[in-house]
């Protein structure tokens, strides 16, 4: 941009951590760019704009020491990749004690699961410990490489040499005996078939025993329909039973009705005798009397 001969920007103010330098300019001394200018989102020359960008994420160096069944298994390639996946930088080397050392740089917490992620298992790799140490970043890496001791390449030639005539000669003795052992297995398989056969037949008698079970079930079954058709007419007739008594006891009920008719009357009947006995009485009373004084006076008695 083109400042003009307008006068000297106002000296930077004191910032907020994260954040870079505050720039004003006022727009009445430099030209804005097409987007500020007329019509832009500027209002006036006295107009002012500031620029804000944010610091990029420190970073750190973690010195990074693992244990365990580590070399020669594959696991410096392992943390390359883990390494590239993650974007980090530094290198990977293995120790004469069996160790491998690992110095990366990258953001805090990016390092972290790094660290987290070097803790391989599998059937090769199989890390013990992982010990991390931090430093400050020193930024003189650009990628991600691995250390090569010198003879490494050598020594891992012979050894493939070796393992390679170890699997010549366990091939040609593995062969030798594969037939034997291919007889073997085929008597073993014969003898599997006979079981298995054996095991057939006993389930086909399993099957007829079952079927016999069925049909002694089915045939259970049908006696105990016949026997709750039975309780059913049972049934029934205990309930024409039931209404036979019903009747009885009206029958009853209707006698002794006419039982306690007949006492009533049989008490009327005995009240009016009692009556008629006492009404007798009292007349054979006066009867005796009147005799009794008829004789007195003629001198009989």
């Amino acid at each position: 941009m083109d400042r003009g001969s307008g006068p000297p920007p106002p000296p930077s103010l004191p910032l907020p951590p994260g954040f870079h330098h505050f720039l004003f300019f006022s727009s009445s001394s430099f030209s804005l760019p097409p987007r500020y200018g007329p019509g832009g989102v500027s209002a006036g020359d006295e107009k002012t704009y500031i620029k804000i960008s944010p610091r990029p994420p420190p970073m750190e160096r973690s010195v990074i020491l693992v244990s365990g069944r580590v070399q020669k298994v594959g696991y410096r390639s392992k943390v390359i990749a883990l390494a590239q996946e993650m974007g980090i930088v530094g290198w990977v080397g293995n120790l004469p004690d069996g160790r491998v050392k690992v110095v990366a740089e990258g953001d805090a917490a990016v390092l972290d699961r790094f660290a987290s992620a070097l803790k391989v298992k599998n059937s090769l790799i199989e890390v013990a410990a992982v010990e991390v140490e931090r430093h400050d970043a020193t930024g003189e890496f650009d990628d991600f490489s691995k250390l090569v001791d010198r003879g490494e390449t050598d020594s891992r030639l012979d050894r493939s040499a070796e393992l390679l005539k170890e699997l010549i000669d366990v091939t040609r003795h593995g062969f030798s005996d594969l037939g034997q052992k291919m007889d073997r297995m085929l008597d073993k398989q014969d003898q599997m078939l006979d079981k298995q056969d054996e095991t057939i037949a006993a389930i086909k008698g399993i099957d007829s025993k079952m079927d016999r079970m069925l049909d002694k079930q089915d045939i259970m079954i049908d006696k105990q329909d016949q026997m709750l058709d039975k309780q059913d007419q049972m049934l029934d007739k205990q309930d024409q039973m039931l209404d036979k008594q019903d009747m009885m006891i009206d029958k009853q009920d209707q006698m002794l009705d006419k039982q306690d008719q007949m006492l009533d009357k049989q008490d009327e009947t005995t009240g009016e005798v009692r009556g008629l006995r006492s009404d007798m009485k009292g007349s054979f009373d006066m009867r005796l009397e009147r005799i009794e004084t008829a004789l007195k006076e003629k001198g009989i008695i």
